[in-house]
C-alpha cells in the first residue's frame, strides 16, 4: 500500500534540483537517496515533510502519515538540552510523564551510558549529537523514518550499530535515506533513487547494484542518443541535396520535400534531451614526488591522552613512498591524535620522540573538522593568500572546482560542509605535496567525489596516511592497515577482519 505519492513532481531554484519525478513509496520500502552536493536531497526531503512546497507536481501522503526525520545539523533550541531531555522533548508535552520509558529503551539500544545521558547535547561529540537526533526521531514511532546524512560524525561502531538497528528494530516504518555512504546504503535499503534534474531513476535495488544498472541504463541512452543524432544529420544532408536539386531545376515539390526532411531533423533534435552529466566539478589532486624510499620512521612511538595515560605505541614501523597506510581502531583509541602528532612533526619541524621524517617530505593535510578552512575568509581570498597564483588564476581554479563566480566572494562561513571540503581538496592540490595525511576525508563529500578523490590518491602514485571509517573507501584506497588492537599498532592484511570485529554484517 502507497502511504506518500510523487507524481510529475519538480522543485525549481535557480534552475531546477529535479523535475518530472514520479516515486511512490510504499510501508517497507528502504529508499536510498543519492545525488550529490547541493543537489536537492534535502530539499526533497523537505517537501515531503511539508516544509517546503513543490513548484510543480502533485505530493500525496496517506491520511493520518506520521513522518519524523533525523536532520544534519542539532536544533539550536536542543542544544543545552541534555541527551534524555532531547530525546523526550520529541513526544507531546501530554505523554512524556507515562511515556518516557520509551526514551529509556531507545537510548539502552545505543548503548548510550547513563552519565552521558544527563548531559547537554551541546557538550557531546558529533557522534552521540546523531544519536540523539536519531533517537528523538524513532521514538515518535514514525511510519515513515526519513535521514539525512546519518553516518557523518559516526565511528565505525556506532555506523554498524545504526546498521543493525535500523534492519531489526525500524523494519515496519518505511525509510528514506539521504547518504553518501555506500556500504551503509547497501547494507540498510532496498531500492534506490537517483535525483536528477531531470529524468530521475529508481531502482528496486540497494546502492552498488542499482549504480550498476544505472550506468548500464546511461551507457544505452548514449548510444540510442547518438543514433539519433547520426539520423537527424543524413536526414539534413539529404535536405540541403534536394534543396539544391529543386532550386537548380525550378522543382517545387523537391524544395518542399527538402523542408520536410529539415523538418523531421529538427523534431529529432528536439526530442534528444540532454543526457545527465553530475554537475559537481572533479576532484584532483597532485603529486611533487621525492627519491626518499622512506618518507617517516617510527621507533615506538608513545601515543597519550593529554595527562599522559598511554593509549597506544606503534612499534618500530616505516611508513615508505607509495605506501597508502589505514590506521584502523575504534573510537577513542588515539587515532586522530597520532594523525596530530605527525602534522606537528613534518608541518612545524617540531620534535616528538620516535618519529623522524624525510627532510624532502611535503605534507598535504586535511581534518574531519576543517579547522584549516579559515571561515572568516572567501574562497578567494584563501585561495590568493595561501598559494602563488593571481586574481585570475585563482577564479578559473575555483570555477574547475565547482564554485561559481557568485559563490567566489562569499564567506565560507556560509558555505555547506560539502563546498568547504572541496575548498580544502583544491589547497590541497596546489600545496603540491607528496604525502598526504588525511583524517576522515570522506565526511561530507558526495559519492562522485569520494571516487574522484579515490582514483586521484592512486593514479598520483602519492604516499598516503589517512584515518576513515568509510568502509568502501578504505577497500578502494588502502594498500597497508595497521590495527590499534589492545594498545598497540598490528599490521593486518586487509580491513576486513577489523569490520567484522566492530560488527560488519556478512552479505
Amino acid at each position: 500500500m502507497s502511504i506518500l505519492t510523487l507524481q510529475d513532481a519538480g522543485l525549481l531554484a535557480v534552475e531546477p534540483l529535479f523535475r518530472g519525478l514520479d516515486l511512490s513509496l510504499d510501508a517497507r520500502d528502504r529508499i536510498g537517496l543519492v545525488a550529490g552536493n547541493g543537489s536537492g536531497k534535502t530539499s526533497l526531503m523537505r517537501c515531503m515533510l511539508g516544509e517546503m512546497e513543490l513548484s510543480e507536481g502533485n505530493l500525496t501522503r496517506a491520511r493520518g502519515l506520521k513522518i519524523a526525520v533525523v536532520p544534519q545539523d542539532v536544533p539550536e533550541e536542543l542544544r543545552e538540552l541534555t541527551l534524555n531531555d532531547a530525546v523526550l522533548s520529541a513526544l507531546p508535552e501530554a505523554e512524556r510523564d507515562y511515556e518516557s520509558w520509551r526514551v529509556d529503551v531507545v537510548l539502552d539500544e545505543f548503548a548510550a551510558p547513563q552519565e552521558m545521558r544527563d548531559r547537554p547535547l551541546s557538550q557531546l561529540s558529533g557522534g552521540w549529537q546523531r544519536v540523539a537526533l536519531i533517537a528523538r526521531a524513532w521514538v515518535t514511532e514514525p511510519d515513515l523514518l526519513m535521514l539525512d546524512e546519518p553516518t557523518n560524525h559516526l565511528d565505525l561502531e556506532k555506523r554498524l550499530l545504526l546498521e543493525r538497528w535500523l534492519l531489526d528494530k525500524s523494519r515496519d516504518a518505511a525509510m528514506v535515506v539521504a547518504s553518501h555512504d555506500r556500504a551503509f546504503l547497501d547494507a540498510t535499503t532496498n531500492r534506490t533513487l537517483f535525483l536528477r534534474p531531470s529524468a530521475s531513476r529508481v531502482f528496486p535495488l540497494p546502492y552498488t547494484k542499482a549504480r550498476a544498472a544505472l550506468e548500464e541504463s546511461d551507457e544505452a541512452a548514449k548510444r540510442e542518443q547518438e543514433n539519433q543524432l547520426k539520423e537527424a544529420a543524413r536526414l539534413r544532408r539529404n535536405a540541403a541535396k534536394l534543396k539544391n536539386i529543386g532550386v537548380n531545376s525550378g522543382s517545387d515539390l523537391l524544395t518542399t520535400k527538402a523542408k520536410q526532411l529539415k523538418a523531421r531533423a529538427a523534431d529529432i533534435e528536439e526530442a534528444q534531451k540532454e543526457l545527465h552529466k553530475d554537475r559537481t566539478a572533479a576532484i584532483q589532486l597532485s603529486n611533487s614526488g621525492t627519491h626518499a624510499k622512506v618518507l617517516v620512521a617510527l621507533e615506538d612511538v608513545q601515543v597519550t591522552t593529554p595527562d599522559g595515560s598511554l593509549l597506544f605505541h606503534t612499534g618500530k614501523q616505516h611508513i615508505f613512498q607509495g605506501d597508502r597506510i589505514v590506521l584502523l581502531g575504534p573510537n577513542g583509541t588515539g587515532k586522530s591524535v597520532f594523525v596530530r602528532m605527525l602534522r606537528d612533526v613534518i608541518e612545524d619541524r617540531s620534535t616528538v620522540k620516535g618519529i623522524r621524517a624525510t627532510p624532502s617530505i611535503g605534507l598535504g593535510y586535511a581534518d574531519q573538522s576543517l579547522d584549516h578552512i579559515p571561515d572568516d575568509q572567501t574562497p578567494l581570498a584563501y585561495i590568493t593568500r595561501n598559494f602563488d597564483v593571481g586574481d585570475t588564476r585563482a577564479r578559473a581554479l575555483l570555477a574547475g572546482a565547482g564554485f561559481a563566480h557568485e559563490f567566489q566572494s562569499r564567506p565560507i562561513k556560509v558555505m555547506s560542509w560539502g563546498q568547504k571540503s572541496r575548498l580544502g581538496l583544491l589547497g590541497l592540490r596546489l600545496a603540491e605535496p607528496n604525502f598526504y595525511l588525511l583524517d576522515e576525508p570522506t565526511n561530507h563529500i558526495d559519492i562522485p567525489g569520494q571516487d574522484d578523490l579515490a582514483a586521484e590518491i592512486k593514479d598520483r602514485g602519492a604516499t598516503c596516511f589517512l584515518v576513515s571509517h568509510d568502509r568502501q573507501f578504505v577497500r578502494d584506497v588502502g594498500t597497508r592497515f595497521w590495527v590499534v588492537e589492545k594498545g598497540r599498532v598490528v599490521e593486518a592484511d586487509d580491513p576486513e577482519a577489523f569490520f567484522a570485529s566492530q560488527g560488519e554484517l556478512v552479505a
